[in-house]
């Protein structure tokens, strides 16, 4: 219950000081300086923008379906709110007396299979907000979100299969120990790791992959029709998504408290209350690590068009996840498990030689000339 109350209010205030965070990594990406006018070097901006949501005037549009309306938001960040009680935040707190208790919200044997069925929940609250909403960007946005989030939690369950079948157990603890006593997973299984980290940002609808809410199409996407603390809601929801999948992903490619990549010296897994408090913050110092690299991703790179998105999953991700789905079970049936990191750089050299013969839409994306531009003069 410490764990679940304690990381509960962690991610609680991290949705809203992330937000605070993007705004200034998005001022620094474009040369400028960000919120810097409420509190101290701007700290008090997110109890200024919370304050703003909360007093803000609720609308419901005439047509809407009333239920589903006021549902969606809640069914949008809920199951955000639940999958972070199987993440191993901690080794295992030393008690007396040979006592143990495990640093996460609950111990369970099916810990991998619980947090992606949760997150998978998500897309109902998207859905249904842009279907309630009786507005065509809405549902258009809604039907995007839906799409995106069945076709890239394929090769994200398949990129975790991977990993699943390496270790040989669900239980994130275990996953964790493995890569204590060896090497992390990111250096055995790099590929995994990178589609893994490519379907999180498309299933919390981060860029390049925000299509669902694309402003010069849909205007808002399937939350054009709500206000106020619904609104905020959903972006809650989206960010508590980051920092749980980044956690999940420090469980699955980088440890989880592990200091040491490679064999060697690693921190025990179990011990005191200051070894715990250790453990908690180098897993805290990651996930703010992956998060950055989410907000920098978001701010550097263009959207994708809705077919090249498409396209990206089920041509590209999901055949290359089962590719190297397949190169895993072949390694770890044959006792080949050291040798993964030599099987994924052979996935990478077929993937290589076969790209040059798969069939393919030629200039589909060349550019266009724009008349009078200086970097396309008239022929």
């Amino acid at each position: 219950m410490v764990v679940i109350l304690v990381v509960l209010h962690v991610c609680l205030g991290a949705a809203a000081y992330l937000i605070l965070l993007e705004r200034k990594v998005c001022a620094w990406t474009q040369d400028r300086i960000g919120p810097n006018r409420v509190g101290p070097v701007g700290l008090l901006q997110p109890l200024a923008d919370g304050l703003k949501l909360f007093f803000k005037e609720e609308f419901m549009p005439r047509g809407v379906d009333r239920v589903l309306f006021l549902m969606a938001p809640a069914l949008a960040v809920i199951p955000a709110m639940i999958g972070f009680v199987v993440i191993p935040w901690g080794g295992f707190l030393e008690l007396g007396e040979g006592r143990t208790v495990a640093i996460m919200g609950a111990d369970i044997n099916i810990g991998v299979i619980y947090l992606v069925a949760a997150a998978s929940l998500g897309v109902y609250g998207v859905g249904l907000g842009g279907w309630a909403s009786n507005n065509k960007y809405s549902f258009l946005g809604g039907l995007r979100a839906s799409a995106q989030m069945i076709s890239y939690e394929i090769p994200m369950g398949l990129a975790l299969l991977c990993v699943v079948l390496t270790a040989g157990t669900l239980l994130p603890q275990e996953i964790v120990h493995q890569q204590l006593d060896g090497q992390w997973f990111l250096l055995q299984q790099p590929i995994a790791a990178t589609l893994f980290y490519i379907c999180m940002l498309a299933e919390s609808g981060r860029a390049p992959f925000d299509l669902a809410e694309a402003e010069q199409e849909l205007v808002g996407g399937w939350h054009t029709e709500y206000s106020s603390m619904k609104w905020a809601l959903f972006f809650m929801g989206e960010y508590i998504h980051v920092v749980i999948g980044s956690a999940f992903f420090a469980t699955l490619f980088l440890g989880g408290w592990s200091l040491n990549p490679v064999t060697g010296w690693d921190l025990p897994q179990s011990g005191s209350i200051w070894l715990i408090l250790l453990q908690f913050a180098i897993v805290l110092g990651k996930v703010f690590v992956l998060v950055f690299l989410t907000m920098m991703v978001r701010w550097t790179l263009p959207r994708f068009r809705f077919d090249q998105l498409m396209r990206l999953a089920w041509e590209g991700l999901i055949p290359l996840s089962l590719l190297v789905l397949l190169m895993t079970s072949v390694f770890v049936y044959l006792g080949w498990t050291p040798w993964l990191w030599a099987g994924s750089l052979g996935c990478v050299a077929v993937v290589w030689l076969i790209l040059p013969f798969m069939p393919g839409q030629q200039g589909s994306n060349h550019k266009i000339g724009l008349l009078g531009s200086r970097f396309s003069p008239p022929a």
